[in-house]
């Protein structure tokens, strides 16, 4: 069964395409990570299917029925931006309360459920200006779950958060999803939000769907390199080259820094063109025979400099073939 359908949409800003002949389509209770860099359409996207943005082509569906025309306050979706949009001269209680003020339900008993699903049990009474960056979106997340909706859509709702904040809010958030069944459309530029919050990924680059998969899929199968380097992978090889790294690959390959290892007794040998000392060791640039430049680390017990000659091994598990 098919939730939500996005046929061939496009939106298009002084006659240039933001988003270009876009379809995909997302089951009941499962969540859609959009992944691009900036730019590249996701979240102007996202605002077409909650019906912010004026189609120039194609149309939204929602089980089955075409809802391309129907105005944003009848498709029963909830959005929740980047920075939350709370009311500041409001308790977390009122804010929460919100959306069920609007549709006249009670809102008590669910407010208290609300506060304890996202972990802020007894903050009801509580100005949301006196909360953490973290707990203002929790609030944001809880009132966007308030009235139920058919579907959410996330616009980037961790990214003004710091490194360490947002892994752990993004694992509460998939676990948020699960224990609601919530449909979602999450956007983000990130990919280890996108893989960790969602079943399925779909790929933006310069208004267009690039790829969609499982995030294990696109993570280890990446269909360009252009997606290969967006998700983080330094150095793209083929032929010859890709097959001195991974010998029997028949096409072109990726490698993350960690893919390429200083170690001593490595079966390849390389020169050090440049080293960069990091919190866990060093990260270098090393060129190697039949294969050119690419990035590497090196561990702490193993400092390099520039022109040393070192010797490498190939860590599989950083590797990713193209499809």
């Amino acid at each position: 069964m098919i939730a939500l359908q996005v046929d061939g949409v496009t939106v298009a800003f002084d006659g240039e395409p933001a988003v270009d002949d876009v379809s995909l389509s997302l089951e009941p209770g499962d969540v859609l990570g959009i992944l691009g860099p900036s730019g590249s359409g996701k979240s102007t996207l996202l605002r077409s299917i909650a019906g912010l943005e004026r189609l120039d082509a194609g149309r939204v569906s929602w089980h089955g029925e075409d809802i391309t025309a129907v105005p944003v306050h009848r498709r029963g979706f909830a959005l929740m931006f980047q920075d939350g949009q709370l009311f500041p001269h409001r308790t977390v209680a009122q804010n929460i309360a919100y959306p069920l003020q609007i549709a006249r339900e009670p809102s008590a008993a669910r407010v208290t459920e609300l506060l304890a699903l996202v972990g802020l049990a007894g903050f009801g009474d509580r100005r949301v200006t006196e909360l953490s960056g973290g707990e203002q979106q929790r609030v944001a997340l809880a009132r966007s779950l308030a009235a139920e909706p058919r579907l959410l859509l996330l616009d980037e709702p961790l990214s003004s958060l710091d490194r360490e904040l947002r892994e752990r809010l993004a694992g509460d958030l998939r676990r948020i999803l699960d224990e609601t069944g919530t449909t979602a459309v999450f956007v983000t530029h990130d990919q280890d939000e996108a893989f960790a919050v969602s079943d399925r990924v779909a790929v933006m680059i310069d208004g267009r769907l690039r790829q969609t998969g499982t995030p294990a899929e696109v993570w280890r199968r990446p269909a360009s390199a252009e997606i290969a380097r967006f998700l983080g992978y330094t150095t793209v090889l083929g032929g010859d080259a890709a097959r001195l790294v991974r010998p029997g690959s028949d096409g072109a390959i990726a490698l993350r820094a960690a893919a390429v290892v200083v170690t001593h007794g490595g079966p390849v040998a390389a020169t050090v063109v440049r080293s960069t000392p990091s919190v866990d060791g060093w990260r270098v640039r090393l060129a190697v025979p039949g294969i050119g430049e690419v990035d590497g680390i090196a561990g702490a017990q193993h400092p390099v400099s520039a022109g040393e000659q070192v010797s490498v091994r190939f860590d599989d598990n950083a590797i990713a073939e193209l499809s």
